[in-house]
């Protein structure tokens, strides 16, 4: 069991005061007018990404029934991010940022034709999924997330480790315009499976303080298609019956969803799985709702989380908001 770390009284109250009066952007989330999400001084794709799509209005999927019965209807929604450590690491999946100053270094891959080439201004300080401050991960999936905030550009490695020289080696690695809408090349993997950034899917401690989270997140499935829906470009699986849910296919939380008796915090959470959803992004345990690790998570709060199951979601046909199959704009 992981250490909990309920919030100051100081700070729960800052958070209820944001929670009365959040910052809007017109898109349901923080920033100004036409500005999608924001980390420091970069948005997190623009306001009309697909990322950054409301999808409270969109049709059922026809297959929605059979894609929650083989994720799991019972399963319970696991929040896979929190305070403290787990088996010596911090819980989710860590990401930094750096600035102009950061000097790139070069990563070896050894999937490098689905790979963007460096150099990648990653540190050697980087946080590393799965290990523990100052160390090296033991097994996992070694992300490493790097924005670069001079240029706004994201970084993302999968499997990531540092070497005695400074450089890196990962089994793949991809590189995102945050103030863009380019998509990886058709079939193509990136640092996740489904070929999709993984950092605009975490659910964020300032987002959730702010009181609005105006964005898709991201959760895993045990079993998965061998096929890829918009806006993801990759699969990891050779299942090719009807009930598998393919990569990047879009979940909601159905609206009658009753969170009246959580936590201000997990209702912010609640309210963007039923606006925005949360994208199929790889293989993993049922239905585990990735977000950054942070001491100031409340783990007890979050747990709140896992009084949602499967049967609370449905899938739905994104495919209407699809303006050009190469890019992440989406129809508004």
């Amino acid at each position: 069991m992981a250490p909990k770390f309920p919030l100051k009284p100081l700070l729960a109250a800052l958070f209820l005061a944001a929670c009365a009066s959040p910052v809007s952007n017109g898109n349901g989330g923080p920033g100004g007018p036409g500005e999608g999400p924001s980390l420091a001084d970069c948005q997190v794709f623009p306001a009309d990404h697909v990322w950054n799509a409301r999808v409270d209005n969109l049709p059922v999927h026809p297959n929605s029934a059979a894609y929650v019965r083989t994720i799991g209807e019972s399963r319970h929604v696991h929040p896979d991010f929190g305070s403290g450590l787990w088996e010596g690491a911090p819980i989710g999946i860590p990401y930094t940022t750096v600035g102009a100053g950061q000097s790139g270094v070069n990563v070896s891959f050894y999937y490098p034709s689905e790979s963007d080439p460096g150099p990648y201004p990653v540190p050697a300080d980087a946080p590393v999924e799965g290990a523990p401050p100052g160390g090296v991960a033991a097994g996992g999936d070694r992300h490493v997330l790097v924005v670069d905030t001079a240029a706004c550009t994201l970084y993302e490695l999968y499997d990531a480790v540092l070497q005695p020289d400074g450089s890196w080696e990962a089994g793949s690695g991809a590189i995102f315009d945050l103030d863009g809408y380019d998509l990886r090349p058709a079939g193509w993997t990136s640092a996740d499976a489904a070929g999709l950034p993984i950092l605009p899917g975490l659910v964020r401690y300032e987002e959730v303080a702010a009181g609005v989270i105006a964005h898709a997140l991201r959760f895993t499935a045990p079993q998965t298609a061998a096929a890829y829906v918009w806006p993801a470009r990759h699969y990891a699986s050779r299942n090719t019956g009807p009930e598998f849910p393919p990569m990047g296919t879009r979940f909601r939380l159905r609206a009658d969803f009753d969170a009246s008796g959580f936590s201000a915090e997990t209702q912010v959470i609640v309210t963007a799985l039923k606006r925005y959803g949360m994208v199929l992004a790889d293989n993993g345990s049922a239905w585990y709702l990735s977000g950054a690790p942070d001491d100031r998570w409340d783990n007890t709060v979050l747990r709140e989380l896992r009084q949602i199951v499967g049967s609370d979601f449905e899938a739905v046909d994104a495919s209407g908001l699809m303006l050009d199959p190469d890019s992440g704009r989406a129809r508004r």
